[in-house]
């Protein structure tokens, strides 16, 4: 017989509802889930893989440990904790806990257990810092919310299903889906939004598979978008077209961005932007005048040198056009479970500069949100001294490959003490990894968004049920994390009381609802996730209170397959402000500061090519790439060229090119093509495989290249920590 599960998509933001078929413990199809309340039957290629991931045979099964001659063995699971103590204990006695880090990777914001227990790995364990890839994707975005609206998950997104013009710079939802940005079937609010008669324009110096279905494609050079976006400012203000609307009052530092825009007008920014500077103009009447816009920044505009800046000035357009809490505009989402990463930060409350707490050992950057480059880690490793990097847990992380300096990375892995990895694969991170302890496939647990839905155009709730069995021994990832936490304060893992501290968790995280955790256990007959996610549905916005009120529970989500649908987002500013003067901060000094910086760039002299990063639709940054109908078909690794810049370098379809930056030198087949800007080059992310030790068949026959190779990590947004990763420049030769 065939069975068909209703699961969500565990990975991008769409969320998007699947069918998945299964005969004889084989998933024979997965489809579009047509009644899903959610995404209403969207699905990518990505979302039909799921069964290929879950069957992959070179996904791990059991835990491995690493012999001294680089091979992995199987082992049993006392036997891998057992190792992790033998590697980990001598660490932390005799170099402190400091000595010891992690990496978390994407997969954590999609994953049901990770995503709500890596918390107590970082909080329990007393690391005094990580490293994640927020800082090569969000982190000036994370940090401009911080300042404006006192909490760095707190980040508007575009209500594009009521908007009337929809303006995206540097985003391209056609390959990603959306970041940032929860909206299943993006591409078809796009076309919906020209539809109803309003306009789609794309700011990207390519013109990317979103730009192909927009209105106008305005081709930008990359790292100008806080030039650019000043200008619209300085044309808001000089034409007199500032209108806060329904936000007057609740806004502080209107006058401060006017003074600071004075000097910005469009003529000393057009050169630099490759913009017309009537263009800058128009584009600034159009978000005044259009009945709703939406003004959406995303990675292109994060991970660049002006990230902060760029994030900043999105939601001050959004403000000084009236846009910002309003629909058709930049609206905030409300989540139907509040996520345990919203939590505030101990010495940040109230939107707090409170940067630069401690520094990094060898560089000495200052942390920005805990966080500084990921560039950082392999110097941390690989330099001697007091302080010095010994021990490494990565968790559902690829750094070797998904990060700056990542070939740096990989030739200081070899000199940790210990190294630990929860993964499913061996890959170009994990192969150096003392043990790697496995997690469960997307289809052998049960699922519901954390962080995600606090990026949403609407509220709903969805949980999906385990598809296949497992057997109810082995730990699942909620459990190892709780017992690597334990074992990084000296406890034997094998002995590490898990109830007991998920017990605690539970109390800590009811107590910010105003609740008692110990009372409410009694309610239980076990914890782990399904009984936080519980707490987190009945306190959120759509919740019962535990019978305090009308709402919901995971029981009434459980019993709704297809999903709840709770509508569409409401304007809420009041209640999301945390700001200490409980207003928006549209001038934050902290970032004001950075315009000077700003100023310098325009002063470059011009020249010379830089280098941006892709994605495809069928690829999602490294993990993905063991999946054959995700990998087969042409080339995907290429370096797309402008026909101008093929002839000046003398490249030829087809042909090889070196590139170089102060990095590092690759050698990539080129593609030359009119949809990207003159003096620009794109390579795409996330590849690079084919390297000795790593067990990922397909991926191995379609290696490419790193474009981490060519990503210096001295490179970075200052006032963020957030790499540079768009706008490298690069030499180009044929190879």
């Amino acid at each position: 017989m065939t069975t068909v599960h209703r699961r969500t998509c565990p990975l991008c933001e769409a969320m998007c509802g699947l069918l998945v078929h299964v005969r004889d413990e084989q998933v024979v199809r997965i489809e579009a889930d047509r009644d899903d309340v959610w995404s209403r039957g969207h699905i990518c290629p990505k979302g039909t893989a799921l069964g290929h991931l879950h069957h992959d045979p070179d996904r791990i099964r059991t835990p491995m440990i690493r012999q001294a001659d680089g091979t992995f063995t199987e082992a049993t699971w006392d036997e891998a904790f057992a190792r992790i103590d033998e590697l980990l204990a001598p660490v932390v006695a005799g170099h402190g806990i400091s000595a010891v880090t992690s990496y978390v990777g994407n997969p954590l914001a999609h994953a049901m257990d990770l995503s709500r227990y890596v918390g107590v790995l970082i909080g329990l364990s007393g690391m005094p810092m990580i490293y994640s890839p927020g800082v090569v994707d969000q982190w000036p975005k994370n940090v401009s919310s911080h300042l404006m609206y006192g909490g760095m998950w707190s980040i508007p997104v575009p209500d594009v299903r009521r908007t009337e013009l929809f303006v995206l710079m540097g985003a391209n939802p056609q390959a990603s889906q959306g970041s940032l940005l929860a909206c299943p079937d993006l591409m078809g609010e796009i076309a919906a939004v020209r539809e109803r008669g309003g306009r789609v324009v794309v700011i990207d110096p390519r013109r990317t598979g979103t730009a192909a279905k927009a209105d106008e494609w305005i081709p930008i050079t990359p790292g100008t978008d806080a030039a650019l976006l000043m200008a619209v400012a300085h044309t808001l203000f000089a034409e007199d077209l500032v209108d806060l609307g329904a936000l007057d009052g609740l806004v502080n530092g209107v006058e401060e961005v006017r003074e600071a825009a004075r000097d910005w007008p469009p003529e000393r920014v057009s050169a630099v932007t490759g913009i017309p500077a009537a263009r800058i103009r128009d584009l600034a009447r159009e978000l005044a005048h259009a009945p709703a816009a939406a003004l959406y920044g995303r990675i292109g505009t994060c991970n660049q040198e002006f990230g902060t800046l760029s994030s900043w000035l999105i939601d001050v357009i959004a403000v000084l056009t009236g846009n910002l809490d309003r629909e058709g505009g930049s609206m905030f989402a409300r989540g139907s479970a509040w996520s345990v990463n919203t939590l505030p930060m101990e010495g940040l409350e109230g939107g707090a500069a409170n940067f630069g707490r401690w520094r990094s050992r060898v560089r000495g950057i200052p942390e920005v949100l805990g966080h500084v480059p990921v560039s950082c880690l392999h110097e941390e490793i690989s330099t001697p001294g007091e302080g010095r990097i010994r021990a490494l847990i990565t968790v559902a992380g690829n750094p070797v490959l998904s990060t700056p300096e990542g070939d740096r990375l990989d030739a200081a892995l070899p000199g940790l003490d210990c190294m630990v990895s929860v993964d499913n694969w061996i890959n170009e991170t994990t192969r150096h990894a003392h043990v790697v302890l496995p997690g469960l496939s997307a289809l052998e647990q049960s699922h519901h968004d954390d962080l995600i839905w606090m990026f949403a155009v609407g509220s709903a709730a969805k949980y999906s049920e385990p598809v296949f069995p497992v057997d109810p021994d082995r730990p699942r990832e909620w459990e190892i994390m709780i017992r690597l936490a334990g074992a990084c304060l000296g406890m034997p893992m094998a002995e590490v009381d898990v109830a007991g501290i998920d017990d605690g968790f539970f109390d800590v995280l009811a107590m910010t609802r105003g609740l008692d955790g110990p009372s409410l256990r009694e309610r239980y007959d076990g914890g782990g996730p399904d009984r936080l996610l519980d707490l987190q549905l009945r306190t959120g916005p759509f919740g019962d209170r535990y019978g305090e009120r009308e709402g919901i529970s995971l029981d009434a989500v459980r019993a709704a397959p297809d999903g709840i649908d709770l509508g569409p987002n409401v304007p809420r500013l009041a209640e999301v402000l945390t700001t200490a003067s409980g207003k928006v901060e549209l001038a934050p000094p902290y970032v004001l500061a950075d315009l000077p910086r700003l100023a310098e760039r325009l002063e470059r002299p011009p020249g010379g090519l830089v280098l941006t990063s892709r994605r495809h639709l069928r690829s999602n940054n490294s993990w993905m790439h063991n999946v054959p109908s995700l990998v087969k078909g042409r080339d995907l690794c290429t370096l797309l060229v402008h026909p101008d810049d093929a002839r000046r370098c003398g490249l030829s379809p087809g042909g090889l090119a070196r590139v170089t930056s102060t990095a590092g030198t690759v050698e990539v087949p080129v593609e030359i093509t009119a949809d990207i800007a003159p003096g620009v080059v794109s390579l795409p992310h996330g590849w690079g495989h084919g390297r000795p030790g790593t067990r990922i068949e397909v991926a191995n026959a379609h290696p490419g290249i790193s474009f981490n190779a060519l990503a210096p990590g001295d490179l970075y947004d200052v006032p963020s920590g957030n790499a540079a990763v768009n706008g490298i420049p690069v030499t180009v030769a044929p190879a």
